[in-house]
């Protein structure tokens, strides 16, 4: 994965354009720590995500899912757990998204297929060009979509739609995703998207970090908690910046 910062934004690119951005257990690992490293970093104050090449990501790299079949054919005595904690690690490399105390920006041209839909559930925004294809493929490969989709993804459209792309794979277009409100806006082309991306890193990267994070802190609360639990968490976290 590159890592590249400008103007206070951590621009993290998916780096495999000759296999569509399809990652392998590398690239997985590349993710999450890239992202701990943008966290980590005081320059950093927003992040954006991209793929190289004509795709934003194909999910995961089937070699993967080839090997690890070659891995458990010899001991199948604990399948069950090594498959648990496969997964649950891919799981956390996703996760560290949410987890990381900077807002993420997906920009997505091109596919963004299985494992992709995953990773920009995860983001706090979304835009995409008008021409990007989005695709819960997992039940086309015979597997439940197991990182994240299925956890997130009804959490920003309607439920019953994302149960029907996930039931399907039916594959939707830039202008699709954006009236479903997978995406907050698709733009004409990939300069559209970069130069609209890049005003709102710019404008987020210019607010107080502090503030910032406690935004996302309280959105991301929100999501597992009553209005009444989300009020007294944002009073105690507000209490703190203020009384500090």
């Amino acid at each position: 994965m590159d890592y590249r910062v400008s103007n206070r934004t951590a621009y993290l690119t998916f780096d495999r354009p000759e296999r569509a951005n399809a990652l392998d257990l590398a690239g997985w690992e590349a993710l999450r720590s890239s992202v701990e490293r943008a966290d980590a970093d005081d320059e950093v104050r927003v992040i954006v995500l991209s793929g190289q090449g004509k795709h934003f990501c194909a999910g995961i790299d089937l070699s993967v899912l080839t090997d690890l079949q070659q891995q458990l054919s010899g001991n199948q005595q604990d399948t069950r757990a090594y498959l648990e904690e496969f997964i649950t690690n891919l799981q956390d490399c996703i996760t560290a998204l949410e987890r990381c105390g900077k807002p993420v920006i997906a920009s997505i041209h091109g596919g963004c297929i299985g494992g992709g839909v995953d990773i920009i559930t995860a983001c706090d925004m979304r835009y995409c060009t008008k021409d990007a294809s989005f695709s819960v493929k997992e039940v086309d490969l015979g597997i439940v979509a197991d990182l994240g989709t299925l956890q997130r993804l009804p959490r920003i459209i309607n439920p019953g739609l994302a149960a029907e792309l996930a039931y399907t794979a039916r594959t939707i277009d830039g202008k699709e995703a954006e009236r479903i409100g997978l995406v907050t806006e698709a733009l004409g082309n990939e300069k559209q998207l970069q130069y609209r991306v890049g005003q709102l890193a710019d404008t987020i990267a210019a607010k107080p970090p502090r503030i910032i994070a406690g935004i996302k802190a309280t959105l991301l609360h929100q999501r597992a908690h009553t209005v009444a639990e989300g009020l007294r968490f944002v009073a105690a976290y507000s209490a703190d910046i203020i009384g500090g």
